[in-house]
């Protein structure tokens, strides 16, 4: 009897254990807020360089306005220009694709892209500064992509 005292025993401290850790499992598997932007394309068009983005806004809340100012970079990594993307109204939730020709620019020539700052980051409940500061990029091209 002993014996089966013991198993039970140790097979409730265990079972005590193991359910004291759900909370923080749970809470780990929680959506971090985020905004994400991917650089899905860069494509030679008649204007110039035609930069497709894959942008998915779970920031929890709509943005009225989103835009960033990027640097793009030669293929000596030299940056050959600054201006600003105006992604406009980001839905929460929502994935969105946008095109921006940049004429005067050869698509072979861009080595990376930095995103240097959010200039436009509007919503109500944002914070001025989550665009930049919740951003993550990737990249599906041979240009390097990110902050």
């Amino acid at each position: 009897m002993t014996s089966l005292t013991t198993s039970l025993c140790l097979l409730t401290s265990m079972l005590a254990m193991s359910l004291a850790m759900v909370p923080a499992w749970a809470q780990e598997s929680a959506p971090v807020p985020a905004l994400t932007l991917e650089l899905n394309a860069a494509q030679p068009s008649d204007k110039g360089c035609r930069l497709t983005f894959v942008v998915n806004n779970n920031l929890g809340a709509d943005l009225s306005k989103a835009a960033f100012e990027i640097a793009l970079f030669n293929e000596a990594g030299v940056v050959d220009r600054l201006t600003v993307l105006d992604f406009k109204e980001l839905p929460a939730g929502k994935t969105k694709v946008t095109r921006f020709d940049l004429a005067g620019t050869e698509c072979s020539r861009i080595s990376r892209v930095l995103i240097n700052s959010a200039t436009e980051c509007t919503g109500t409940g944002v914070e001025p500064n989550a665009c930049i500061r919740k951003l993550k990029t990737g990249t599906k091209t041979g240009i390097a992509f990110g902050i």
